[in-house]
């Protein structure tokens, strides 16, 4: 082997060029069809791994809201509200064909935009957007018999707010039943991953969308606050933190409208001593990792049955240690950027916070770039209830490691937080995965697997994890007017 050559246990760099991504240098609001400038200050969308910047990006200002809801309302009056459900099913089923076709397009793009491995974005997300567009498109005509009664009518505009952790999916998950349903949508990206939205804008165009049923709006919170409380939205929707979701309970109480609400919520993976070890272990780095752990329901919690912790955590960190930290453009990495400056300064405040109440802190000797916003995966031991890390939605790669010793303690600590979206149990007893399912207090739980979801298969939370779910036909009723 020559000093030129690889290492035989070192990865050579597969990186997919940044150009497939086709961006554009400007990009402007879409309303109506048409896309348009925007009457808000223009703000600039960075990339998170690089800290370059990858286009301008329209500012919205309350007139292009209203300008936004009015072509809406039109369109859902005059040409989408009263089309028949199989003939809105064909433009949904031309949006996935779209989603299919540009895929790794539309890959790069997320993966330059939000920072998370373009793996991820190529063979996770743009497969399940497609997905949701189907399924939907499939129940188009087949709403009368939804189990919601006769002839249930859709809302007319919805506003639907979106994350930046997964635009383009989050944003199928809830435009994809909405339009199935007969609504029309006025959608906002988050302020710092907007461009996923844009192009699909661009996609609703190709598909021949009749123009105001799909409407794009960019901006910050002020935006989204006003797209929500807007008299003209019938069904305002939010995805997003707990804490601003509150705020728009509390705002829309007495308007005789209930937002549809899908909040966040750090997972719990509880692993019990007669697990299979490889397959726990491989589940909770996923659940603790994927996309950076900025995934709603992330298991950032593992709760260890204490006869087997210790070789259990060290397993963890084993794993831990392999995955490969970098260009979110290789194909070969595992964990990219965190989104932004101001998530990485809360994510390692909230670490050195760990650190100070006592918590045993161990991160991955993985090298970082040195340039973006990187943080190495990290593994919390020694946690204890009281601590932040155990009660807080940590939204990043870090795992926080308790242990129990019965079963009851292990569903006592899992629901010992306000939030309640997603678990895993992992055992080789079924009984004992079905009675612990059966006593947490969440919305969802994966048996001795982790952040499996089908658009077939409602997905949501319970308690300040929202109530809503998206996906099969329970994603449907908060689309229609029941």
């Amino acid at each position: 082997m020559t000093d030129s050559e690889p290492a035989p246990w070192e990865y050579v760099p597969a990186p997919e060029s940044a150009g497939l991504a086709g961006l554009s240098s400007e990009y402007r609001l879409f309303v109506d069809g048409t896309f348009s400038a925007g009457s808000g200050e223009k703000t600039t969308s960075v990339n998170p791994a690089t800290t370059e910047e990858l286009a301008t990006v329209a500012g919205t200002a309350d007139s292009d809201v209203d300008r936004a809801v009015e072509a809406a309302s039109g369109a859902f009056r005059d040409r989408w509200g009263g089309l028949d459900g199989s003939a809105r099913a064909k433009y949904l089923f031309r949006l996935a064909r779209l989603l299919q076709e540009r895929g790794r397009e539309l890959a790069v793009l997320e993966s330059l935009d939000t920072g998370k491995p373009v793996r991820q974005a190529r063979e996770f997300d743009l497969p399940n957007a497609a997905a949701y567009f189907l399924h939907h498109a499939g129940w188009a005509d087949k709403l009368d018999y939804a189990g919601f009664g006769p002839d249930p009518a859709p809302f007319g505009v919805v506003g639907q707010v979106l994350p930046w952790n997964f635009p383009l999916l989050t944003l199928a998950q809830q435009v994809a039943p909405a339009l199935a349903c007969g609504n029309t949508v006025v959608v906002k990206p988050a302020e710092t991953t907007p461009l996923s939205a844009l192009v699909f804008a661009e996609l609703c165009q190709q598909a021949g969308l009749p123009p105001g049923v799909v409407n794009v709006l960019t901006g910050g919170a002020h935006t989204g606050e006003k797209l929500l409380s807007h008299p003209g939205v019938a069904k305002p929707a939010f995805v997003g933190s707990t804490e601003v979701g509150r705020r728009i309970r509390h705002r829309l109480a007495g308007t005789g409208r209930t937002p549809v609400l899908m909040l966040g919520g750090s997972g719990t993976n509880i692993v019990f001593a007669d697990a299979p070890v490889e397959q726990a272990v491989q589940g909770v780095v996923d659940g603790a990792f994927f996309n950076q752990g900025h995934v709603r329901g992330a298991g950032s919690r593992v709760l260890v049955e204490e006869s087997v912790a210790e070789e259990f955590v060290e397993r963890v960190r084993e794993r831990t240690a392999t995955l490969r930290v970098g260009d979110p453009l290789d194909r070969n990495t595992d964990v990219g950027a965190v989104n932004s400056a101001a998530e990485l300064d809360r994510i390692t405040r909230l670490v050195e916070t760990g650190e100070a109440e006592g918590a045993r802190r161990w991160s991955s000797p993985h090298p970082l770039p040195e340039r973006g916003y990187f943080l190495a995966p990290t593994v919390f031991s020694e946690v204890h209830q009281s601590m932040r890390l155990a009660r807080e939605e940590v939204f990043g790669p870090v795992l926080s490691v308790l242990t129990f010793r019965t079963p009851e303690e292990a569903v006592t600590k899992a629901n010992n937080t306000p939030h309640g979206l997603a678990a895993g149990v992992w055992s080789e007893k079924g009984s004992r995965t079905l009675w612990t399912a059966n006593r947490l207090r969440t919305g969802v739980v994966w048996g001795n697997t982790f952040h499996r979801f089908d658009p077939t298969a409602p997905f949501g939370g319970e308690r300040e994890s929202g109530s809503d779910r998206v996906g099969g036909r329970a994603g449907l009723e908060a689309y229609l007017d029941v």
